[in-house]
């Protein structure tokens, strides 16, 4: 995909303010402000968030910019959800985060989660009937919940009424991120 501008697109990445893993939130962030979008990072609360790299090593700390509970999910085109496994586990616990991702399935916005992230989707019963990716760990979560996954760098499931986009590790993370780029560029959000 040719680089094209992302100016006026919104992009809201939720996590928690522990064990969200560190590149599956900085990478993204980076590169899609860096294309031109307006992204915003919101946590439980307003703390610092400490990240990890390789759900053990201390990472980079993030200055969220609002909180879940302050979040209109409405004013955003595309919902980044990053894993690492503390930071998924505990966000699927989070009421505020489940209804911000099911205000985006509701209207019909793109979801892009990689890694442990699609826990959250399969806590909202977002992927009955999807086709998605995650980290091998959550492949008998994602089809017990109705989805079916498959071990690839990215799925763009196109076939409902909203783009799900997944990847399996930070390893994929470039195709991850072009995948997002191409959703908000086609005004699915």
């Amino acid at each position: 995909m040719a680089d094209t501008s992302l100016a006026g697109r919104r992009v809201l990445a939720i996590v928690t303010n522990d064990g969200v893993e560190q590149d599956e939130l900085v990478v993204p962030v980076g590169q899609l402000r860096d294309s031109g979008a307006e992204v915003r990072v919101a946590a439980v609360s307003p703390d610092e968030i400490r990240t990890l790299v390789g759900d053990k090593d201390p990472g980079k700390a993030v200055r969220p910019d609002l909180t879940l509970a302050d979040v209109d999910p409405t004013a955003y085109d595309l919902l980044l959800v990053p894993g690492g496994t503390l930071n998924a586990d505990a966000l699927r616990l989070q009421d505020e985060a489940l209804e911000i991702l099911r205000s985006f399935t509701r209207t019909g916005r793109p979801v892009a989660a990689i890694c442990h992230g699609p826990w959250l989707l399969v806590e909202a019963g977002a992927v009955d009937g999807r086709t998605l990716t995650s980290y091998p760990s959550l492949r008998t979560d994602i089809r017990n919940a109705g989805g079916t996954w498959v071990d690839e760098p990215v799925i763009a499931d196109t076939a409902g009424d909203w783009t799900l986009i997944t990847s399996r590790t930070p390893d994929d993370l470039g195709p991850f991120v072009r995948e997002a780029k191409a959703a908000l560029v086609a005004g699915t959000g």
